[in-house]
């Protein structure tokens, strides 16, 4: 997901009861998951976006 930064990917998983979504980013020493959340809808939510971009750059300034 350009959107959220470089190496960042969405994996949709769908089970009886609902369309999971997982943003995923792959470092060289990490899988991070900043987010994992229920999608009703086609599109990823701009907050989703906006929470993910803030929790990858906290990660990268630890």
């Amino acid at each position: 997901m350009p959107s959220i930064g470089s190496r960042c990917h969405e994996l949709k998983v769908n089970d009886e009861n609902a369309n999971w979504r997982l943003i995923y980013r792959i470092d060289e020493d990490a899988i991070v998951l900043p987010e994992v959340f229920n999608n009703k809808t086609g599109r990823t939510p701009k907050r989703i976006i906006d929470l993910c971009k803030k929790r990858m750059k906290e990660y990268d300034d630890a």
